[in-house]
């Protein structure tokens, strides 16, 4: 072989490998960089508006992959649509618990620098905005409610008799037990709520999209894991007395979801004290045939702290300065935002406007007022003139 014969080989098999590599699509060469994977199907929330989710979402009277739309394929992972398909009438409760999710983030965090705002929601984008590529406080709280979230609605779907694979709870149906109080006693009755069952799909379908590869997914699912677990503690016992001439010589028991808000208040209570952690070195392998997973344990950064329990929130990384606006986390600042002048809490216009001080503006309103009511069925009000001052900051 001549000189020049080589040197055409090798210009030929460089042109093809130049060819082939133009040829690649430039997003599958391209590893993806949002950390926040688990998150996609938070999207059901908005996909499904303003019409009814699952008229708009099912032909035919019966629910299959061909009878979902596009719009809620994309967001939803192959697993999560087996889910879908085999539990019908599952995914109005999902969407609307994603949708609840949403309003008690926003009600938590309604006096705070971040307030949870929501985007447009359009081809995968996350609703909460950039802030869940951050392993964070903020989005420690953010999977923590919405797997509640969903969890709450499933359970709650399923006493209704709105998803066909589940009903209520009946396990302990008729029988006896007797009141540690008192001498009193009492049977399991009635329809208690299917803790078990919203349990166990909630942790299907929304750890669907998280993988334990690294400290990301870890604190997800550990996050993910949290809010079902304040759900399921919550669970209380209600019982109805029965009895000649309004005794209660026997009651008839069963168990109920606490709401929705409450559940809330216990999660924000640990974003507080949440827990800033490290993957310990004392990891284990598991090995499941083919495929051999790693189980990341999660330690206190501080070791001073004692370890996270099942009900803590985690997160490895500082919140961004919500002071100021930030598009790459999508936060938009507190310039503009209400503040409370005679409140030194974190609503305060101190804390608030980050002391850049803040803006006094007098305005008057009329509102409804001395309203009274008119046999029947009336309420009647007049129109008052008043003064209101507006406190905002700079």
């Amino acid at each position: 072989m001549t000189p020049i014969v080589s040197v055409l080989i090798v210009f030929i098999g460089f042109t093809c490998l130049l060819l082939v590599g133009a040829m690649v699509p430039q997003s599958s060469a391209r590893v993806p960089t949002g950390r926040g994977r688990g998150s996609k199907w938070w999207g059901i929330a908005k996909v499904g508006e303003p019409t009814n989710l699952i008229q708009n979402t099912i032909r035919g009277g019966g629910i299959g992959g061909s009878y979902l739309e596009p719009v809620v394929q994309a967001v939803l992972r192959k697993k999560q649509q087996r889910l879908v398909r085999e539990n019908r009438g599952v995914l109005e409760a999902i969407a609307k618990g994603a949708n609840e999710a949403i309003v008690e983030c926003k009600h938590q965090f309604r006096n705070r620098r971040w307030n949870c705002p929501t985007k447009a929601f359009w081809r995968g984008k996350n609703i909460f905005g950039k802030i869940v590529d951050k392993g964070c406080r903020e989005t420690a709280f953010l999977y923590a409610i919405t797997s509640a979230a969903v969890t709450h609605a499933v359970v709650r779907a399923c006493s209704e008799g709105a998803i066909e694979s589940c009903t209520c709870d009946y396990r302990l149906h008729n029988k006896y037990s007797r009141s540690m109080s008192s001498d009193q006693n009492w049977k399991w009755g009635s329809c208690s709520d299917n803790i078990e069952f919203g349990y166990k799909f909630s942790r299907d379908f929304v750890d669907a999209g998280e993988k334990i590869r690294d400290m990301r997914g870890t604190m997800n699912l550990h996050n993910n894991e949290a809010g079902r677990m304040h759900v399921q503690s919550l669970m209380r016992r209600q019982c109805k007395c029965h009895g000649m001439s309004g005794s209660c010589t026997m009651k008839t028991c069963w168990m109920r979801l606490p709401n929705l808000r409450e559940v809330g208040n216990s999660i924000k209570d640990r974003f507080d004290g949440a827990s800033r952690v490290l993957i310990s070195n004392a990891g284990s392998l598991r090995d499941f045939g083919r495929r051999t997973r790693y189980k990341f344990q999660l330690k206190p950064y501080n070791p001073d702290h004692k370890p996270p329990s099942k009900k803590d929130l985690v997160f490895f990384e500082d919140s961004p300065n919500f002071c100021d606006k930030d598009a790459r986390y999508g936060v938009s600042g507190t310039v503009g935002r209400a503040c409370n002048v005679s409140s030194m809490g974190v609503d305060g216009c101190d804390l608030m406007c980050c002391g850049r001080g803040y803006t006094v503006s007098v305005k008057t309103v009329v509102e409804r007022c001395k309203c009274t009511f008119k046999w029947c069925c009336q309420v009647e009000c007049k129109n008052c003139t008043v003064t209101r001052t507006y406190y905002t900051c700079k």
